[in-house]
């Protein structure tokens, strides 16, 4: 990303204060290794919490029995105390990722017990303070409502839920604690199963402070009930929150898909603004670049508010739309004609300046527009003006600046940047404007 230091347009909105205005969080999952340059930027700037999305996951912060890694964890909670955010710990107890040692290892009862418990304690003592939420149990459920057979559960029963929140609460009693599941989004088999669990455990004067639905969803299938599944969580005296919300696609992203996704966005964003018990929401990575879909569902993807280049989607924009933003944009409009003229204006040494000028030949007015291209000769962008301009490999993409988002029928945009050739400096041949070819001139 060039041009601005975040990505988004200057008049667009900010999630956190758009979220915070309505009393509620808008946070984001994140990879530790990439908070820095424009990924970091957008973290800090759009969300006011953070999930790590592995570094405190039991194989991650202890790796080998009784010897600990903090780094990768230490080093979010520095980020988000740095950029005035809350910290969704994730996760305590879980059946997955956990080290070999746990895992494949053979222990008494007894011996297990002590086990969970001393890893939650160290783990919540040691950000005693400085998290906000835990999810203690990650997963606990079958998807017909009974209790998973994990290496937890089939050892010590469902006791060692209870255990868990009970050695967090002594850890960190500030903290609010919560359990968490995935498919649990809307009333059903699964859903019906954990309220069952919550009642049980809350009988039996555990402290849950609340309950995650992770919200992995899928285009156009998110649940009618659930607003309504959300409320009967809260009713039972418990916060809610949606923790890890995604919503995939079939490749490839197409207009129509992209609207549907920004519906759905904001369709589960209103959820939580219509439950009062529910505390935010939490996108599961902002970015499709940074998005586990494309890897556990081959085909799938485009999952996440922002494309691979930190540009905002139309979901971004139902978000927005769903706390109160009223700015409108993210749609782009139609394009039944482009003409693009391309223009090195000056040339030197390795580097270069040139002019764009984008030509709405259609009949229709075009509102928010984005300019796609691929460099012939390797070339690359170091700075713009009057546009965003993103470079993957030798993809370009340019996305309207607020003052030129508008282009009348008839009418054009321009926008330059300063760029850096080596052997050739060839002008691109194509063009696409919001996915349609233009013509040349």
């Amino acid at each position: 990303m060039v041009g601005l230091a975040a990505p988004a347009h200057a008049a667009d909105p900010v999630l956190r204060d758009l979220a915070t205005a309505k009393g509620k969080y808008y946070g984001t999952a994140v990879t530790g290794s990439k908070l820095t340059g424009t990924y970091g930027s957008v973290t800090g700037a759009q969300f006011d919490s953070i999930t790590p999305g592995n570094e405190m996951k039991w194989g991650a912060v202890e790796p080998t029995r009784g010897s600990f890694n903090w780094a990768g964890a230490d080093g979010i909670v520095n980020f988000a105390e740095a950029h005035g955010q809350k910290v969704r710990g994730h996760t305590l107890v879980w059946h997955s990722q956990m080290p070999n040692w746990l895992a494949n290892g053979t222990f008494s009862d007894a011996e297990l017990r002590t086990i969970t418990t001393g890893h939650v304690t160290t783990e919540v003592a040691r950000y005693k303070g400085r998290i906000d939420h835990w999810d203690v149990v990650n997963e606990p459920l079958n998807e017909d409502g009974t209790m998973r057979a994990s290496k937890f559960y089939t050892q010590l029963g469902e006791s060692y839920i209870a255990d868990a929140f009970r050695a967090a609460r002594a850890a960190d009693p500030a903290a609010k604690l919560y359990i968490n599941d995935y498919n649990t989004d809307g009333t059903g088999a699964k859903s019906n199963g954990m309220y069952s669990l919550v009642q049980r455990l809350k009988a039996q004067g555990v402290p849950i402070d609340g309950v995650g639905f992770q919200g992995h969803l899928i285009l156009g299938q998110v649940p009618s009930t659930l607003q309504a599944n959300l409320q009967r969580f809260a009713d039972l005296g418990v916060d809610v929150a949606i923790t890890e919300l995604d919503i995939r696609m079939t490749l490839p992203a197409t207009d129509a898909k992209l609207a549907q996704q920004k519906a759905d966005f904001k369709a589960v964003t209103s959820a939580c603004l219509a439950v009062t018990r529910c505390k935010g929401v939490t996108v599961w990575g902002f970015t499709d670049s940074d998005s586990w879909i494309p890897d556990v569902f081959p085909g799938q993807g485009a999952a996440t508010p922002y494309d691979a280049n930190f540009q905002p989607k139309p979901a971004y924009y139902g978000i927005a739309e769903a706390l109160g933003w009223t700015g409108g944009g993210g749609d782009p409009g139609p394009v039944t004609g482009c003409a693009v003229s391309y223009a090195v204006q000056s040339q030197w040494n390795t580097g270069f300046t040139a002019g764009v000028t984008v030509r709405n030949t259609g009949s229709s007015a075009i509102d928010g527009w984005t300019l796609k291209w691929t460099w012939p000769s390797g070339q690359s962008v170091s700075s713009a003006w009057n546009a965003t301009v993103g470079q993957s490999g030798t993809q370009v993409t340019a996305v309207n600046a607020a003052h030129n988002r508008a282009i009348a029928a008839g009418g054009s945009a321009t926008f330059g940047f300063n760029g850096a050739w080596s052997g050739a400096n060839t002008a691109p041949s194509a063009f696409t404007l919001n996915g349609a070819a233009c013509t040349t001139a």
